[in-house]
């Protein structure tokens, strides 16, 4: 996942505002207590951020990736 896909997921998840805000200030537990743009900041992959995000958040999982996309089959 390329960060511009990532700031596109969260934008259309959560809102363009929102996203940011929730990018800078919502500490997530499976990245060590780092926010998202602090993960991507040290060069943690956008796919694990996002993942991480996805979770402590409580997306839906058919949500993960992204609203048109169907997940991927098990």
């Amino acid at each position: 996942m390329r960060h511009s896909r990532f700031w596109e997921l969260m934008a259309e998840e959560f809102g363009e505002g929102y996203a940011r805000s929730l990018a800078n200030n919502q500490h997530l537990t499976a990245l060590g207590g780092r926010t998202a743009q602090q993960a991507l900041d040290a060069g943690e992959a956008p796919r694990a951020v996002w993942a991480a995000l996805t979770a402590q958040m409580d997306v839906p999982v058919e949500r993960r990736h992204g609203r048109e996309v169907p997940p991927p089959r098990s």
